[in-house]
């Protein structure tokens, strides 16, 4: 069975300067060496594999970096043209190694329900009914679900919002 041919990609001795400047740093981080090391060794025409058993990867890591290198040629080679500043250029080059935005899931509670909790922690528990002298975030859970703020809540939810 063939295997797929890997994204070719090119650079510039500009960039390859850039990135050979990168790897030579003693405090960048891991992530931008592990993906200038990647990038470098797919200048030199390595397949992913290769590439990925070098550096520990899984490939399809390495085929994502490839690709990513490949999306940001134009604007690269643009802005090379635009502007001879190495900073600019080294800063782009880093910029697209970054992670991509994640937005993770929405939050649960609405800023108002919050604060509606908390404004409970903060009343007499005897005014609500409950004969102790302190709220407990069990006894604060409970009244925010009978009051109708929210459908359910646990009590170490409200612990986080009261802590």
């Amino acid at each position: 069975m063939p295997t797929p041919k890997a994204t070719p990609i090119e650079a510039s001795e500009m960039t390859q300067e850039i990135l050979q400047s990168i790897l030579r740093r003693r405090n960048a981080p891991l992530w931008l060496i592990t993906r200038v090391r990647i990038i470098v060794q797919a200048l030199t025409g390595q397949s992913n594999t290769a590439i990925s058993d070098e550096l520990g990867l899984d490939r399809g890591a390495v085929r994502l970096w490839r690709d990513r290198w490949q999306v940001s040629t134009e604007k690269r080679e643009a802005l090379e043209a635009d502007t001879a500043s190495a900073q600019e250029l080294e800063a782009f080059i880093i910029d697209s190694l970054r992670d991509s935005y994640r937005s993770g899931t929405p939050p649960k509670f609405s800023a108002e329900q919050v604060v509606q909790i908390v404004a409970i922690a903060c009343e007499d528990p005897q005014a609500s009914g409950y004969p102790v002298s302190h709220w407990t975030p069990k006894e604060v859970a409970m009244e925010a679900i009978k009051r109708g703020i929210v459908e359910s809540i646990s009590p170490r939810q409200v612990g986080r919002f009261l802590k």
